[in-house]
């Protein structure tokens, strides 16, 4: 190899210019090099001459951590639907429009946006303890503030808690992929992902069946204002509770790092990394710009109809509020089978483009077939179907993190799931406000079918992915090169003859 290059032999790597050129070898990945190349430069250097293969374990440790960052997650989201899922009786009680309470979910879709990019620049900086400690801290504040809201001329007050719920949240919904890769081994980072998205839709999941059953839609004010309290009050108590665990037992990182690629990346000096570049190098990435859009209108129609839900039901299904909550429950319950299913999946075959395209046009079609089977006047049908949509709508939510974090490695996990996050959640208040204002004009079809378009588009531009993956030819390059190094020892071993006197090395076979 010339002296231009490193080479990586078991962990040891030469000592050269380019390991100061961080930045440029990671701006080279798209240069067009060989492959070999390409990889070598994908690799972190190491300068200590570290061996980064041999120090690697799996802790027990890692489920715990996994499921209390999904405990979290849940109580968060539960309060995204908590409103809408109700919307008529909110209305009611604080005397405000449709489109207000609707605000009430769009709020946490509109605050991520401008936070989502200080917040990735503080996980980069600070690591995952800080983020779960501000995140459980900031949920737990505003659960409280609610709980003093439950009165008819307090809106304002409990959209305060709202807002400081949706900035928790920012906090919580690019974690995922981040914890998958810190803690868990490359056979199971993708399960891992999906657990960790799984308490985020459970969360969904019990905001669309508790709220319905906790506050009824009673005309006495003071008895529903009675019920709204026990409902906040129960989501404050469960706040504290996970508030407390993550003080107390969440961990940074484990000592010893679980993959290769993780042994690599710690190796890389703070000095030498940039938030901005590589926020820049993600935006001159066409592959992860191509998966930025099509998440963001697949996850984007996902938001829109779990916010506007409760109103389409009621108008083709009129006082059936707890069976809006019901139908609700089982688009996201549907979808956890889907998330965990696809997640094994992935870890088994690693097909992420073909994967990704089904999933993506069974959405497309079970959102057609729900839009047109919503009025037929059978609940049961709409159950079937809604069962159907989230199975892959919803499922699709782990596939887009771990293909992100495929099209992007090396760069930070946490940084490519921010964007997409962001991009679906700009996607989520333009198809809220569009679905609204057709539903209220030329009924749910319309509104459906608006969101089947941009399904199908989502799904025309998802099979244009590329099959190259950079993490997965990343830990493949590892391995063979520290096989490369085994049979090399093993060939030294074997042709160094024993040696013909005290002071001689003996005889050397060539």
């Amino acid at each position: 190899m010339s002296r231009g290059k490193s080479s990586l032999v078991d962990g040891e790597i030469n000592d050269n210019e380019n390991v100061s050129d961080l930045e440029k070898n990671k701006m080279s990945l798209s240069a067009g090099d060989s492959e070999e190349m390409r990889l070598e430069n994908n690799i972190q250097l190491n300068r200590n001459g570290d061996d980064t293969t041999k120090t690697i374990q799996l802790y027990k440790r890692r489920w715990f951590i996994v499921l209390l960052f999904s405990s979290y997650s849940l109580c968060n989201s539960f309060q995204w639907i908590q409103y809408g899922i109700i919307n008529n009786i909110f209305m009611r009680f604080y005397g405000v429009e449709s489109f207000t309470i609707d605000w009430m979910s769009m709020i946490y879709m509109l605050t991520y946006i401008p936070f989502i990019f200080p917040v990735t620049w503080l996980l980069d900086k600070k690591g995952l303890r800080i983020i779960a400690l501000v995140a459980t801290a900031m949920n737990c504040a505003g659960t409280w503030i609610k709980v003093t809201s439950v009165r008819p001329d307090l809106f304002a007050v409990t959209m305060l808690g709202q807002f400081c719920c949706s900035l928790a949240q920012v906090f919580i919904l690019g974690m995922p992929s981040k914890i998958a890769s810190v803690w868990f081994g490359s056979e199971e980072v993708s399960t891992a992902c999906s657990i960790g998205v799984f308490g985020n839709q459970l969360g969904i999941a019990i905001g669309f069946l508790v709220p319905p059953i906790l506050v009824p839609n009673v005309e006495d004010m003071d008895q529903l204002a009675y019920h709204i309290s026990i409902m906040f009050y129960i989501t404050a108590g469960v706040a504290t509770l996970l508030f407390l665990l993550v003080v107390i037992v969440f961990q940074e990182r484990p000592e010893l790092p679980p993959t290769q690629a993780q042994a690599t990346a710690r190796c890389i000096p703070p000095e030498q990394y940039s938030y901005t570049a590589s926020i820049l190098r993600l935006l001159r990435n066409k592959p992860f710009l191509l998966l930025i859009l099509t998440y963001g209108l697949n996850v984007g129609c996902f938001y829109a109809v779990g916010t506007l839900l409760n109103r389409m039901i009621i108008e083709h299904y009129p006082g059936e509020e707890l069976n809006a909550g019901r139908i609700g429950l089982t688009i996201v319950i549907a979808g956890m089978v889907g998330s965990l299913i696809c997640g094994i999946w992935l870890d088994r075959t690693k097909t992420y483009k073909q994967t990704t395209l089904a999933v993506y046009l069974m959405s497309f079609v079970g959102m057609l077939v729900y839009a047109f089977t919503l009025s037929l006047g059978h609940l049961w049908v709409v159950f079937l179907t809604a069962g159907a949509l989230g199975f892959f709508m919803t499922g699709y939510l782990p596939l887009g993190f771990e293909f992100g974090v495929e099209l992007t490695y090396p760069e930070c996990e946490g940084t490519s799931s921010g964007l997409l996050n962001c991009s679906a959640q700009v996607f989520g208040i333009i198809f809220t406000i569009c679905q609204g204002k057709i539903i209220d004009n030329y009924g749910t079809l319309a509104g459906n079918i608006f969101l089947c378009v941009f399904l199908f588009i989502g799904s025309v531009l998802t099979g244009t992915y590329p099959l190259t993956f950079l993490r997965e030819e990343t830990i493949i390059y590892l391995n063979r090169q520290r096989e490369k190094q085994i049979e090399k020892d093993e060939h030294w071993r074997c042709t160094i003859g024993p040696a013909s006197s005290g002071f001689g090395l003996g005889r050397l076979s060539w």
